[in-house]
């Protein structure tokens, strides 16, 4: 398809990977926007963007009909309505994750995404890190046999960076944050079909939610599994995962530049440990930005799309529920 990508990025705090990522695929960048001025001024002298490109209202992009692609990494709260205005305007829109923190949002963006005819992507970054999508090839190559059980964590110290937008009650961690784990244990192993939670609160006083959850699960095909969310915790930034097969095990993670995997002999005992070199990058903009790209382009289908955004969200609230009520909660995936 000879069509030619015309980029904005809204959101130049969080956003700038998504610039990279563009500029990285050879697309045109028209425009970057941030209501923060000096964000924008920031932004544009690192990326050689003129002053003429440079807009604190994004309506200014919705309005302007060149673009025709748009990347959105603001406050979880603002993904709806930016995104909606977008869609309408006929962009194709990659936003980040969460995709929304509520089931209402979430069904109108859905909405609005397929009644529009453009292409819609959520930023679940963790399916582009290199480590995981090595995890995802070994278990799918039945490398380690059938799973058995899975566990992911997202831990994080927002002591520094829980401004008011992280400290927001509808953002709970574990939907904010948590999300990553969340989804990834989605790809890896399916949609949870039970869910149970323990939530603490001791280690982030600005905010009314538990700054750690854990949360078990129950997928299908006799699978189990865990996610750890600590949104306080006092350590390096990890998304330490292990994934347990009938015939092997994988220990691995989104910052380390090794992973470890188990297999077993003929006889089924346990061999020593290969350690697999893999690339840092946990924010893998570029290869999200290329694949997004070779699905307008080639009009294919976005395997991220709202709805299935929708569902890590569904999964995260399930989550909420069951850590606040301590009943164990079935996710709602019917959007």
């Amino acid at each position: 398809m000879d069509q030619k990508l015309v980029v904005a990025n809204i959101g130049m705090k969080f956003g700038m990977c998504h610039v990279e990522g563009a500029m990285s695929y050879g697309a045109e960048i028209a425009a970057i926007c941030d209501k923060n001025e000096e964000n924008l001024r920031f932004a544009g002298e690192r990326y050689n963007i003129p002053e003429e490109k440079r807009f604190t209202d994004y309506m200014d992009i919705v309005n302007n009909p060149d673009i025709n692609l748009v990347t959105v990494a603001i406050p979880d709260q603002q993904h709806v309505k930016v995104s909606c205005d977008l869609l309408r305007a006929g962009k194709n829109v990659l936003c980040e994750k969460p995709l929304a923190l509520t089931r209402e949002d979430l069904e109108e963006i859905i909405r609005v995404s397929e009644e529009s005819g453009a292409k819609f992507m959520v930023g679940q970054i963790c399916r582009f890190t290199p480590a995981f999508e090595k995890a995802k090839e070994l278990i799918e190559s039945g490398t380690i046999g059938e799973l058995y059980f899975v566990e992911s964590e997202y831990a994080h110290d927002y002591m520094k960076l829980c401004d008011e937008w992280r400290a927001d009650p509808k953002r709970h961690g574990v939907i904010g944050g948590g999300c990553h784990a969340v989804d990834l244990l989605r790809w890896l192993a399916g949609d949870p079909k039970e869910v149970f939670a323990y939530g603490t609160h001791k280690l982030l006083p600005m905010v009314e939610y538990d700054d750690a959850t854990i949360a078990i699960m129950k997928f299908g095909n006799n699978v189990a599994g865990k996610v750890f969310v600590s949104t306080g915790c006092k350590r390096d930034y990890t998304m330490r995962t292990v994934i347990y097969g009938t015939k092997g095990t994988i220990i691995c993670d989104n910052t380390s530049p090794t992973m470890t995997l188990f297999t077993v002999d003929e006889e089924g005992v346990t061999k020593e440990p290969q350690t697999i070199e893999v690339e840092v990058n946990n924010h893998n903009a570029a290869r999200e930005f290329e694949v997004f790209a070779d699905a307008i382009l080639n009009d294919k289908a976005v395997v991220t799309d709202a709805r299935e955004g929708a569902k890590t969200v569904a999964a995260c609230l399930a989550i909420v529920e069951a850590a606040t009520t301590g009943k164990i909660v079935t996710p709602d995936y019917n959007f």
